[in-house]
Order: structure tokens, then C-alpha cells, then sequence
């Protein structure tokens, strides 16, 4: 499985170590990722979702229905 929030689709990117000699390599930021569940009272159901830690202030913010209708118009989230 690949590390990608399931709802804003943030995945990793690549940068470089920086030494004090200012040499460099690759390196990678990974996302802060969660495994939750969530329940949607509209469906009347439980939904376990791979999210980010920014993706879950979002859900905190907005709510878990504007939410996930942001993401299925993104194309992030099937069905």
C-alpha cells in the first residue's frame, strides 16, 4: 500500500540532507499518516480511511461529509 491520504491525495516528496560541508543527498518526506474510522451518519455506516494529520483537522473543521464530497469531486475517494 502505498503512503497517500486517501482524501487530499498528499503523498511524499524528495529533497536533499544538507551536511555542514554543504554535500548533499536524496532524501524523502514522508506524510503523517493515520488510520481512522470514521462514521457517517448519512449513510449509516463506518469507514476506515488512511488520512493525513492535515486531512484530519480538515474532517475537524468542515465535517466528515463535506469532506469526503470534496474528495470524490477530486477524484481522490471511489464510489
Amino acid at each position: 500500500m502505498s503512503r497517500v491520504c486517501e482524501l487530499t491525495g498528499k503523498k511524499a516528496m524528495t529533497g536533499n540532507n544538507v551536511s555542514h560541508a554543504l554535500n548533499r543527498t536524496k532524501r524523502k518526506f514522508n506524510v503523517n499518516l493515520m488510520k481512522k474510522r470514521f462514521y457517517i451518519p448519512e449513510e449509516d455506516k463506518w469507514l476506515t480511511l488512511r488520512v493525513s494529520t492535515s486531512a484530519l483537522k480538515n474532517i475537524n473543521k468542515n465535517g466528515i461529509a463535506a469532506v469526503i464530497k470534496e474528495a470524490r469531486t477530486k477524484g481522490f475517494l471511489k464510489k
